[in-house]
């Protein structure tokens, strides 16, 4: 029988979605994989319920219905503070996933050359993988998981084709500050080289940390593609609405790219997100407070459990430094910890290039009663790792 083919035996199955199901398995608290535990907000449910009735029950236009991408380009051309034409500049995608698969495949040939910074997001690997790309990985260095300018511009300088920039990131929730950005775009233009940016938590923020829009930087617009979606921003992971926006060059390339990939996002869905592209700022300023509020009460419970964390300015990640329990932060660690602990995590080493063997990530992007039983459960987790092994606690 016929093999499958090199690229697809090339990268394993998604550690965070697998830890999702070993956390069904053992009945375990899931801050593994990021998305929430409550509603999304009443206004959207409303017109998600009247487009269920009422349609459009068929094909939007591929690219994206009208009034989703009009509605888009109103709220992003505002937060971005650049203007964006929803007939040039936008394309909707089953997700960002896909739209994040559609650019590569846009912007890249097979053989060229793409920058990553490590710690990433699992998918970014494989996508390189899948659109013929040779990644070039740029380590972030902890505790503010800053770059290193020469070993950037080094990676530059082997003439990649593209940079891909996790901005709030995950899984480290860096907040890139404006010196960094402006550095990044200064080798862009000199080395000529597409960013592909992924900014999903755009709107989730910890003061006195600011997002800045890589394509806002000046003369930035035409080079970048900026991936996002709405699943974060709108608690609505399973609606699977993404979009890239970008020059008119690009996106008209895009357009056929994604067309062949999904033909289009959900047509019911797109209408009843209208509503919630239309929220006031207001909104936008409330879900930052209700996530540092999350973020803050769960990294009580892991001070209070004699954790050491990166604390994150953005997203709703945390990075737990694990060495001191004597334990790679593999995924044997981190069934262990769904098993016997009853929270689950994603092993570090699925996210770093490098060899890094000492974080857990955790998502906090849970109702406060969930946060509070899991930070429970955590109180117990060395007492819990002595008894299995046998060692006395780790002293803090």
């Amino acid at each position: 029988m016929p093999d499958i083919s090199t690229k697809a035996k090339s990268f394993g199955e998604s550690v965070i979605r697998a830890m999702t199901r070993v956390a069904n398995k053992y009945g375990a608290i899931n801050l593994s994989q990021g998305f929430p535990d409550f509603d999304p907000p009443a206004e959207l449910l409303d017109a998600a319920a009247a487009a269920a009735k009422n349609g459009p029950h068929q094909y939007a236009v591929t690219w994206g219905a009208q009034n989703f991408r009009e509605a888009l380009a109103e709220k992003q051309s505002h937060f971005m503070g650049v203007p964006i034409d929803p007939d040039t500049n936008i394309v909707v995608t089953c997700g960002s996933t896909e739209a994040m698969m559609a650019a590569m495949l846009t912007a890249i040939e097979p053989g060229d050359k793409v920058i990553v910074f490590s710690p990433f997001y699992e998918n970014y690997l494989a996508d390189a993988i899948l659109s013929g790309a040779e990644p070039i990985c740029v380590p972030l260095k902890a505790p503010d998981f800053s770059f290193d300018e020469k070993e950037l511009e080094a990676a530059f300088a082997q003439g990649a084709k593209a940079l891909i920039l996790c901005n709030p990131s995950n899984p480290t929730g860096k907040v890139f500050r404006k010196d960094e950005l402006e550095f990044i775009a200064k080798l862009a233009d000199r080395y000529d080289t597409f960013v592909i940016t992924d900014e999903v938590y755009e709107h989730i923020v910890y003061k006195p940390n600011t997002h800045i829009y890589f394509a806002s930087l000046p003369d930035m617009f035409d080079r970048t593609i900026s991936v996002s979606s709405l699943s974060k921003t709108y608690s609505i992971t399973g609606w699977r609405l993404g979009y890239a926006i970008g020059s008119a060059r690009v996106i008209e390339g895009m357009r056929k790219v994604h067309d062949f990939l999904t033909v289009g996002a959900a047509a019911p869905l797109q209408a009843a997100a209208v509503t919630a592209l239309s929220f006031p700022d207001s909104y936008y300023e409330s879900l930052g407070k209700l996530y540092q509020g999350k973020r803050d009460l769960f990294l009580k419970y892991l001070d209070k459990a004699g954790l050491s964390y990166v604390r994150p300015e953005g997203a709703y990640y945390v990075l737990v430094d694990v060495s001191e329990f004597g334990a790679k932060g593999d995924f044997a660690f981190c069934e262990w910890m769904a098993r016997d602990v009853g929270v689950a995590a994603v092993p570090g080493q699925s996210f770093f290039k490098e060899t890094i063997e000492n974080f857990v990530r955790f998502h906090f992007a849970k109702k406060d009663e969930t946060l509070k039983a899991a930070g429970e459960r955590l109180l117990s987790i060395k007492e819990k790792w002595a008894s299995r092994t046998g060692r006395a606690k780790t002293a803090r």
